[in-house]
């Protein structure tokens, strides 16, 4: 008998080591692919921050950003350079991710699984581009508009680094909440119709995390909540869609059944 219990041990650790190894191989793939898309990215650094900045120079009338730092000129654009190149290699990231627990699914929850990945993926590159089309334009007119006759609005390049990243960010992940309603009916967390049923709830919800992500300012709460209550909605559809098909595949498997 110890005999036995020491092979299931050696079996059981030896299985440890070989995921640990593979886990280490796929995160040093992710790391080179980042390296590799942050490359380019480096060398054209100064033509992307040029880029992401002009939405408020667009507002200031073709004005310069100001830089009050030593350093910042060439640390502002060289920190946007890096982080472009990894939200260019988050598709590869996130299928060595795949890689590495698809063995352990089912059969069924591979194939849910897939289509989630990439709607997140599509979704939240959605949001970031939603997010310096529309929404920035918006709030940095805003802001210079209802800025005191007093005041010059000199925006440093850092902090507006800062701001943009926060904002891209925050509209990125807003909008996943067609996935996050998705993963909750299907696990069976809740149902569609408690959901729904929780509108008015969820819309409160909805305009307190607004408030909480957006700077303090009415305009662009609701540039943030509206959306987020409209993928809401549709969270839902595509949940009701995916409930319905669910359902059938089980009596079709029923009937082949008996």
């Amino acid at each position: 008998m110890s005999g036995e219990s020491d092979k299931k041990e050696e079996l059981a650790e030896g299985t440890l080591i070989s995921h640990l190894l593979e886990l280490r191989d796929r995160l040093m793939r992710c790391l080179i692919a980042v390296a590799i898309c942050a490359a380019p990215c480096l060398y054209f650094q100064n033509e992307i921050y040029d880029f992401v900045a002009l939405p408020i120079q667009t507002q200031l009338g073709g004005a310069k950003l100001i830089a009050t730092g030593i350093v910042s000129p060439f640390m502002a654009p060289f920190k946007l350079a890096c982080i472009v190149g990894f939200l260019i290699a988050i598709p590869y990231v996130l299928w060595q991710i795949w890689g590495f627990v698809a063995p352990g699914l089912y059969k069924h929850e591979k194939k849910f699984a897939v289509p989630l990945v990439v709607s997140s993926v599509v979704l939240f590159y959605t949001g970031v581009a939603f997010a310096y089309k529309f929404v920035f334009p918006v709030i940095f007119s805003y802001f210079i508009q209802n800025a005191p006759k007093s005041t010059q609005v000199l925006p440093d390049v850092t902090q507006y680094l800062d701001f943009v990243i926060t904002m891209s960010l925050c509209f990125g992940v807003a909008f996943e909440v067609p996935v996050a309603v998705v993963l909750l009916v299907v696990t069976g967390i809740i149902s569609v119709e408690k959901l729904a049923g929780a509108r008015g709830y969820v819309l409160i919800g909805i305009f307190i995390i607004a408030a909480l992500l957006t700077p303090p300012d009415a305009v662009s709460q609701c540039i943030m909540a509206i959306p987020m209550y409209l993928l809401y909605e549709g969270g839902m559809l595509m949940a009701r869609v995916l409930m319905k098909m669910r359902l059938e595949h089980q009596k079709q498997e029923e009937q082949a059944g008996s």
